[in-house]
């Protein structure tokens, strides 16, 4: 039993992180504290002066728990890993989890590439970014490999010169084919180096440099050649406007703002990086009401530094924030070196400032619109559904469907929506096991028996383990049952809930005489349901989508027990080599048209093997 007053006393005065949980034990806020002592004992002090939104979560406070650091430093950093871990539901949380690519140029090998890279590596290549736009990525290492010849392949060079032929790029122009010994290691080099002046945004080298290849082709009476130095001149000219030059003096920095409503909240984020703006984003974020902008802002910062890998030298904002020799502390570290945090109060940075902040409310304008839109097809739907249902707020729902051919290879689909959209990563599919012919009645009663019987299991395990807080594939389990189908369905589906002792609401979703939705069956009555309604056209979408994963699923077993009534006909063919087979040729009009000396060379086969293969697909 959790005694509050006693446990308070027990608070050392010490910094660290603290964690608030409710009655289900699950983590509804997480804060750090300089002295956790004078910290937690504020919110439960009679004259407490919090938020409303801080009030409603010390109301729910079942009990406590707390985690002491070294430093302040250290609780910063495990207060921002702890929120990205639990999401509690009374945190700020930035919605966005973005992950941006950089070029990586491999400048340790003797003849270096570009490749796009997802994060930065403490190895010895060199890193440009991030780049907000993937697509800008690939367009900048296109042109660069267009323009310089730079090679794409894995090969290690010099030791692979000459062991294999040149790939297509070599063909098509595109690559100086180092692999073949084409170009030397110093002009390959020299080549390298004004790639990457490229990717640095020196566009007027570039375009001198093609301006001259294209004049000389011309003289040569080389028009085609000229017209492809006139389309990369082209491209370089429209990736040079998509970077504004700014008055930066090849700083890195990053500006940020903040613009806001009641309910919502959108920071921008501008990207200098060597004195050029190269993108922007934006970010939405959750549990705002009521906060600070400074406070918003404080949480942003720390929660998108925690995930991204690059740290300016200096970061622009537009409120003070009460943790910034803090978090200046925690960036350095991370950066290697000194950050600064400066809010702009004149000249041409504060309107950079200003200008993040008029990107941030227009966003928000035009987001406000989508999300209202998103929400009326989505929870608004799934909310339509529950009040012609009677049944109160929903967010959770399973959907089932049978499929197969006469009986052949019956199989089950479960497909999720939550708040009325699909939650992939909760789908299951069943392989009818007990039922011999098409009996679907059955068939269904078999695949809800399988999952709840297996979520009861799975929930029991927890608990004896003390993990119950946790969740397994199968224990977390509807608001609401939709079957696909009218009184039938439905009767299965009761009756295998009414057996497991499980009070879960059940709906049919009933089909016409022409296959289309008409209305739900639900405690014994088909209740009629507005076709031009956003309840029926999120009915329709999870009917199409429980349906479509049935399918699916029954069409990719039928083809697998297809390939194996075909080759495990043939002596000496069994499951290994069956899969090696495949894995190697693809199809079965490949392993068909190939002669045994193919076939020999496929993992696991001998020659026996093979003219066992051989001769079943070209006997009389």
């Amino acid at each position: 039993m959790f005694d509050l007053e006693e446990e308070l006393k027990k608070l050392p005065a010490k910094p660290g992180v603290y964690l608030m949980h409710d009655k289900k034990d699950a983590i509804i806020y997480v804060g750090k504290a300089i002295s956790l002592k004078n910290r937690v004992r504020q919110y439960f002090q009679a004259g407490r002066n919090v938020t409303p939104k801080i009030e409603r979560m010390i109301s729910q406070i079942d009990h406590f728990e707390y985690i002491i650091t070294d430093s302040e430093v250290e609780a910063l950093v495990l207060e921002s890993n702890l929120i990205k871990e639990h999401k509690p539901k009374y945190n700020t949380m930035l919605k966005d989890d973005k992950n941006y690519p950089y070029i990586k140029a491999t400048i340790e090998e003797d003849f270096p590439r570009l490749l796009i890279a997802r994060e930065l590596k403490r190895d010895k290549s060199k890193y440009f970014g991030p780049f907000t736009s993937a697509g800008a990525a690939k367009d900048t290492l296109e042109l660069a490999h267009k323009i310089y010849k730079i090679r794409t392949c894995r090969r290690v060079l010099p030791r692979d010169t000459g062991k294999e032929r040149p790939c297509l790029n070599y063909h098509i122009g595109q690559c100086s084919a180092p692999c073949q010994g084409k170009i030397s290691k110093e002009e390959y080099q020299e080549n390298f180096k004004k790639a990457l002046k490229l990717i640095e945004g020196d566009y007027e080298e570039v375009s001198g440099y093609l301006q001259e290849k294209m004049m000389q082709a011309s003289e040569r009476l080389a028009f085609e050649e000229a017209a492809g130095f006139r389309d990369l001149i082209a491209s370089v000219k429209k990736m040079a406007v998509r970077q504004k030059i700014t008055d930066f003096k090849g700083k890195d920095r990053d500006i940020i703002a903040l613009a806001r409503t009641l309910e919502e909240a959108v920071v921008q984020v501008f990207f200098v990086r060597d004195g050029k703006l190269i993108g922007r984003d934006h970010f939405h974020l959750n549990g705002t009401s009521g906060e600070k902008e400074e406070d918003i802002l404080q949480d942003f910062i720390k929660q998108f530094y925690a995930g991204t890998p690059f740290i300016p030298r200096e970061v622009m904002v537009e409120y003070s924030i009460a943790d910034a020799p803090l978090i200046e502390q925690w960036l350095g570290s991370k950066r290697g070196g000194r950050v600064h945090l400066v809010v702009p109060k004149k000249g041409s940075k504060e309107r950079l400032v200003e200008l993040a902040h008029k990107n941030a409310a227009l966003v928000l304008t035009q987001d406000m619109e989508r999300i209202k839109r998103e929400e009326k097809r989505t929870s608004g739907a799934m909310e339509e559904i529950c009040s012609w249902l009677g049944i109160e707020r929903v967010s959770r729902v399973e959907s089932y469907d049978i499929s197969n051919i006469n009986g052949f290879q019956s199989v089950g689909s479960m497909v999720v929506f939550e708040d009325g959209k699909p939650k992939r990563s909760d789908y299951r599919k069943f392989k009818i096991k007990t039922v011999k012919g098409p009996d679907d009645y059955a068939s269904m009663n078999e695949v809800l028996s399988r999952r709840f019987s297996h979520g009861i299991e799975e929930m029991a395990e927890l608990e004896e383990k003390g993990l119950l807080k946790e969740t397994g594939s199968f224990t977390r389990f509807p608001d609401l049952i939709m079957m696909d189908g009218g009184r039938g369905q439905v009767h299965i589906a009761e009756k295998v809930l009414e057996s497991l002792k499980l009070d879960i609401p059940v709906c049919g979703m009933v089909k016409d005489d022409r296959h289309r939705t008409r209305g739900l069956f639900f405690k014994g009555h088909e209740l009629p349901v507005k076709a031009d309604s956003e309840g029926f056209h999120l009915m329709t979408r999870i009917q199409d989508e429980v349906h479509r994963f049935a399918i699916e699923y029954h069409r990719s077993l039928r083809s697998r027990e297809q390939v194996k009534s075909v080759l495990d006909d043939i002596s000496g063919i069994g499951a290994a080599r069956r899969k090696a087979l495949m894995k190697h040729f693809q199809s079965i009009e490949a392993i068909r048209n190939a002669t045994t000396e193919e076939l020999s060379q496929v993992e696991s086969m001998n020659e026996r093997a093979a003219f066992n293969v051989y001769k079943f697909f070209h006997q009389e």
